[in-house]
Parts: C-alpha cells; structure tokens; sequence
C-alpha cells in the first residue's frame, strides 16, 4: 500500500542530514518499506515522502523515526483515483 509521510525536522537533525538519511533509508530497507519519492517543502512540514510498504511496516517507521529525535511525522494512506471510484460506488 502507498503512503504520504509529511515531517518536521528538529533542529539537531536539521543540521546533520546526510546522518539522518542513511538511518532511516536504512531502517525503511529493514522494514521492506519502498521510498518512491521524497520532496523538501516550505510550510507546516518539511518534507513530504511517498512510501510502498506494510501498515505495520510503516507504523514502526513512524515510531522509530520518532524514538530517534528525528522530528515528527503524519503517516497518510494514499489511494489512487480507481480506488476512489470504488469507495465511491460502494458507499
């Protein structure tokens, strides 16, 4: 299933990026957890992410980026327009 994770750094980390980036690449490869695609954002978060993985496999990226002081994250599932429909028609 694919997710949008929206975060805001804290200010350690901020400043230490490229160590920020090879742990959590590194636990999101643990975890079987794809990144597609990562953007740096003006606004209420940082960045925004969008993610390939297990719900269970994002609920403990969720919690470890965290537990690590990393900053805080919205972890979002993202459904396609064909999805949509469904919902729609079943509703």
């Amino acid at each position: 299933m694919k997710y949008v994770l929206l975060g805001s750094l804290s200010a350690e980390w901020t400043a230490r990026h490229d160590e920020r980036i090879a742990s959590a690449k590194a636990k999101l490869d643990e975890l079987g957890i794809t990144l597609e695609s990562n953007y740096y954002i003006q606004g209420a978060f940082d960045f925004v992410d969008v993610l390939e993985g297990e719900p269970e496999a994002l609920l403990a990226f969720s919690v470890w980026y965290g537990s690590q002081g990393y900053g805080k994250v919205l972890t979002c599932p993202a459904f396609d327009s064909d999805t949509l429909a469904r919902a729609v028609k079943n509703a």
